[in-house]
This record gives structure tokens, C-alpha cells and sequence, in this order.
């Protein structure tokens, strides 16, 4: 996997953070709205680092993330592979 130039696209890594923090609100019954203050939030993703449920639902967001579902495994094209930075359109 060409997992160094996944680490250099932003896309990447609000696809990561996102899924991992809607995944720990909708395991709390929250939405981003009830997120009021620093302290809620902190509160929050303290109970999901101590839950293994929300830990396991966390990292189903990050294989997502990783996965290329067009390549058998865990897995990039050749092409793909070939990449130095991320791909521009």
C-alpha cells in the first residue's frame, strides 16, 4: 500500500477524522450540535477511547479509509503504487 503518500493528502485525513468522530457522536446519541464546549467534547471522546464497542466502530471507519475496495486485500493498484504525492485532478 502506498500508505506515504495517503498521509500527505488532506483528503485522507478528514475522511479518517470524520468517520471516527461521527462514529463516536452516533455511539453517544450526539450530533455535532450538542458539542457546546471543549469540555463536552473532551468528555466525549474520553468515554469512546475507554469503550471497546466505540474503539471497534472507530477503526471499521479507518480500514474503510484505507481500503481500496477495486484490489483484492489491503491493497493499492500498481499504479497507484507508483504515486509520489497524491494524485491531482
Amino acid at each position: 500500500m502506498n500508505l506515504h503518500v495517503r498521509l500527505k493528502n488532506p483528503v485522507f485525513w478528514v475522511q479518517v477524522l470524520m468517520g471516527a468522530f461521527a462514529a463516536v457522536l452516533a455511539y453517544a446519541g450526539l450530533t455535532a450540535a450538542d458539542m457546546t464546549s471543549w469540555g463536552a467534547l473532551l468528555d466525549v471522546l474520553r468515554q469512546a477511547v475507554t469503550n471497546p464497542y466505540c474503539l471497534f466502530l472507530v477503526a471499521s471507519n479507518v480500514w474503510s479509509a484505507l481500503n481500496d475496495p477495486t484490489t483484492s486485500g489491503l491493497t493499492d493498484s500498481d499504479r497507484a503504487k507508483q504515486y509520489d504525492k497524491p494524485l491531482e485532478k
